[in-house]
């Protein structure tokens, strides 16, 4: 199939990454700016639609592959990586972005977000942080901190507040960064280094929700409460700020970027930092692709058509005679 992008004469525009579904997100809500962001980039990178893989987790963030006019597949709570990993195994040359709130992130999908990393495949997520699971009705997710009380909370938070981007470094993501909902062409620069980024890589945007966080609004955002006057978000590029580990770079070069990383990323409620925190150079990304043995596919094959054709026609209630192939002792319950 020929591409607009294969043509000299015509591009990808931002309409060839929209679907048609109707978007029912609340008015306002920081979602539609990820969502323009996010085609923005592509448009940036002129990635063929059919080439795009956007996988959804649960919440009003995994709505997004709807409103995508790409490839789309909506998943499991707290199973968006597994699933976005997979893609990307199967086929190392699709673009693959995982998206997910904080709730289905950083809650359920904790153990994941952490052990993705080790693989470092070649993948985007971006954490949705609104500080409330916002489809059911805004109770507190694991980024709201302890003590705080948004107006859909009947008592304030008893947890105390998980960092995204300390965990994303202590897992081991090659490229870290943060971008605010409401800054449309910044986020759109930062996804798109993300997607470029050979690794895995993490963005977290701060995406007010206007129906249930009354607590963290786009005003406290974009405030100047800091007593100096500086305003509360401000961007790492502006600062003397460096977060690259270059290619190689000594243990000690590459663990001294990681701490002052690591500094950045404790610093919240007066002054929060926007833009790249991390761009690891150095680790290699993992290799494309699951081994292609003959004998490794036909096994798995094979075990797969075992399973569907329950080809030793055990009983689907009576275990014994599986735990008879499996050579496990069935254990008798009724006995005391």
């Amino acid at each position: 199939m020929t591409t607009k992008a294969e043509s000299p004469m015509e591009k990808f525009t931002r309409g060839d990454y929209r679907s048609p579904q109707t978007n029912d997100w609340c008015a306002s809500c920081g979602d539609f700016g990820i969502l323009k962001a996010l085609q923005q980039a592509f448009v940036q990178l002129q990635l063929p639609p059919d080439r795009i893989a956007v996988f959804g987790g649960i919440g009003c963030s995994g709505k997004t592959p709807y409103y995508m006019g790409t490839n789309g597949i909506h998943t499991l709570h707290g199973r968006v990586l597994p699933f976005a990993s997979g893609a990307k195994m199967a086929d190392p040359e699709l673009t693959v972005v995982a998206v997910g709130g904080d709730g289905d992130g950083l809650g359920i999908g904790a153990g994941h977000l952490v052990n993705s990393a080790r693989h470092n495949l070649d993948l985007t997520y971006i954490l949705f942080n609104n500080g409330v699971y916002g489809l059911t009705k805004g109770q507190p997710a694991p980024t709201l901190q302890r003590g705080e009380q948004t107006r859909s909370m009947p008592h304030a938070a008893k947890s105390g507040r998980l960092n995204p981007l300390a965990l994303a470094l202590a897992a081991g993501y090659t490229w870290i960064g943060r971008g605010y909902s409401y800054a449309v062409d910044e986020l759109t620069g930062l996804i798109q280094q993300a997607i470029s980024h050979p690794g895995l890589a993490f963005i977290e945007v701060l995406q007010p929700c206007p129906t249930y966080n009354d607590q963290h609004t786009r005003e406290w955002s974009e405030s100047t409460d800091a007593g100096d006057g500086s305003p509360r978000i401000y961007r790492l590029a502006e600062s003397d700020y460096q977060g690259r580990i270059p290619a190689g770079a000594t243990a000690d070069e590459a663990n001294a970027i990681r701490q002052n990383c690591f500094a950045k990323a404790l610093e919240w409620g007066l002054h929060i930092p926007l833009g790249l925190f991390l761009e690891d150079l150095d680790t290699p990304p993992a290799a494309h692709g699951m081994p292609a043995e003959k004998g490794r596919t036909e096994h798995l094959q094979n075990a797969i058509d075992a399973a569907m054709t329950n080809t030793r026609e055990h009983s689907q209630t009576d275990l014994e005679s599986c735990y008879g192939d499996l050579k496990i002792e069935a254990y008798d319950f009724t006995e005391n």
